[in-house]
């Protein structure tokens, strides 16, 4: 059962959006581990079929699941909320976009923080990498809060499409 079948009661799959010329992927769907991980299984069994080779894909799960899961553990840290996901084919580069109507980002920007202090084999941390590997995969990193509303937006290039 997803995310989204527990809000309201019901055991139903996320609903598929209409999509646009040039998108490759769209949806709509509330927030959670479960339904993070359904929607890129789901994000990446398209792509495949968009022609994506295993390299690229690997990245752009990579990186989505980094940020959708930034959206499930700190824009709605007190609960589940909605969340819009649109994947599009650009030339050689995807262009990717989440938005929330959860928490802003704190300093209104996406995040840069430095990387985490690392002392192995003592001391390793648990996170503090995800915007770093978000920010070092992709180009044309933008955040912006409107009308209580989040817009993250990237753009992931491609080594091998086609």
């Amino acid at each position: 059962m997803t995310d989204e079948s527990k809000i309201a009661g019901r055991q139903t799959p996320p609903r598929r959006e209409s999509i646009a010329p040039g998108t490759v992927y769209a949806r709509h769907f509330v927030s959670g581990d479960r339904a993070t991980r359904n929607v890129l299984a789901d994000l990446v069994n398209g792509l495949t079929l968009a022609g994506l080779d295993a390299d690229d894909l690997a990245t752009v799960e990579l990186i989505l699941a980094e940020a959708l899961n930034n959206v499930v553990e700190h824009a709605y840290a007190d609960g589940a909320g909605p969340v819009e996901l649109s994947v599009e084919m650009r030339g050689h580069e995807l262009a990717c976009k989440i938005v929330d109507s959860g928490r802003p980002m704190p300093t209104g920007d996406a995040p840069d923080p430095p990387l985490p202090v690392i002392d192995p084999p003592v001391e390793m941390p648990e996170g503090g990498f995800g915007w770093h590997i978000i920010r070092c995969l992709t180009s044309e990193l933008t955040y912006h809060r409107d009308r209580e509303r989040n817009t993250l937006s990237m753009r992931v290039p491609l080594t091998d499409f086609g």
